[in-house]
């Protein structure tokens, strides 16, 4: 089921004794989880609605809250974050959980009360008679991450709903600007939004002015600049990141993270892989490997291999105390632009 069918089923008064959102789309989790509240009256929340983290409350106390009558009310919540117990995941935590005791609630869950679990997981673990168990009673939400086109889709219908529109350039840069994560647009949204009920659509002056570039986003266009053997340009962009006080050794890691993902989505996509299964694979987002795609095409393996070889070197040299922190990359960036290292490939 997806959010926005939970959300008209909700309206229409038909509650479901156990929800599951299953997924890692912290926006479609933030609109499912206020459509789940609303169930319970405002006035009836601080008594009726309830939030256990598996990692540091025993799941016996979220069930003897589940099993209570609601105070004062038709309905209580009780919501369950982070039930590692039902995936593979066997993690060193203080608490022990009664696992018999949730599949009983299960197999006869308390009329009176939503059970939500909120479970930030590609998968659950299906072999486990816990989760075979949730499966026959609990509607199973889809929160997982939109893919790109998805994500645009849904900018569009959220920016349509508050009555402002976006030009198919400016969808592109708002894409881009935040990586096509959907949970970071919609953060962006509100602020967007009340600029466009000038009645204007918004252009890409509007989102190069509202949008502001995350650490990523400039990392990957100082990444940009030394594939395309930019000396000049790299040194700029690097300088600039110093000025806001970025930490050299913490850029330097981040550089070498992204020159190993553009070596490992050549190497995968030489093997056939498409950039849907080289997401998969990487577990990265499909967006970071459309970008990393259209870098590839244009520089060769031996370059990029040498590119990551002596970004490490540099880290080795930073963290030693060999050479000025700051200064190490920029002698990297001259050796390996201005010397020719990253050279394009052949036609």
């Amino acid at each position: 089921m997806q959010v926005d069918e939970l959300i008209r089923q909700l309206k229409q008064g038909v509650r479901p004794p156990v929800v599951v959102l299953l997924g890692t789309e912290q926006a479609l989790v933030d609109r499912a989880l206020a459509a789940l509240a609303a169930v319970v009256p405002d006035d009836q929340v601080t008594m009726n609605l309830a939030r256990y983290d598996m990692r540091q409350t025993p799941v016996a106390v979220a069930l003897d809250d589940a099993m209570s009558p609601p105070f004062f009310g038709d309905f209580r919540e009780v919501v369950i974050t982070d039930p590692f117990f039902l995936t593979g995941e066997s993690p060193k935590v203080a608490v022990t959980h009664d696992l018999d005791g949730l599949t009983a609630y299960l197999q006869h869950p308390v009329e009176s009360t939503l059970m939500v679990l909120v479970a930030p997981y590609a998968k659950l673990d299906e072999r486990k008679r816990l989760t075979k168990a949730l499966k026959k009673v609990a509607t199973i939400v889809d929160v997982k991450p939109l893919d790109q086109r998805a994500a645009q889709n849904a900018v569009r219908q959220a920016l349509k709903q508050q009555k402002s529109e976006i030009t198919p350039a400016a969808l592109a840069a708002l894409v881009q600007r935040t990586a096509g994560d959907y949970s970071v647009m919609m953060r962006e949204l509100p602020k967007l939004a009340l600029y466009g009920q000038g009645g204007s659509p918004l252009d890409e002056a509007a989102i190069d002015a509202l949008v502001p570039k995350h650490l990523t986003d400039r990392v990957f266009d100082l990444v940009a600049a030394v594939v395309a053997q930019n000396a000049t340009l790299a040194l700029s962009l690097y300088r600039d990141l110093l000025l806001q006080k970025e930490e050299p050794i913490r850029l330097n890691s981040l550089l070498i993270s992204q020159f190993r993902l553009l070596l490992q989505t050549q190497i995968l996509a030489q093997q056939g892989y498409s950039q849907g299964s080289l997401a998969t694979t990487l577990k990265v987002h499909p967006y970071r490997v459309k970008l990393a795609l259209q870098q590839v095409n244009r520089v060769s393996g031996t370059a990029l291999r040498a590119a990551y070889q002596g970004l490490v070197e540099t880290e080795t040299a930073m963290k030693t105390g060999r050479v000025d922190k700051a200064l190490a990359f920029e002698l990297f960036v001259l050796r390996y632009c201005g010397g020719g290292a990253l050279s394009r490939r052949e036609a």
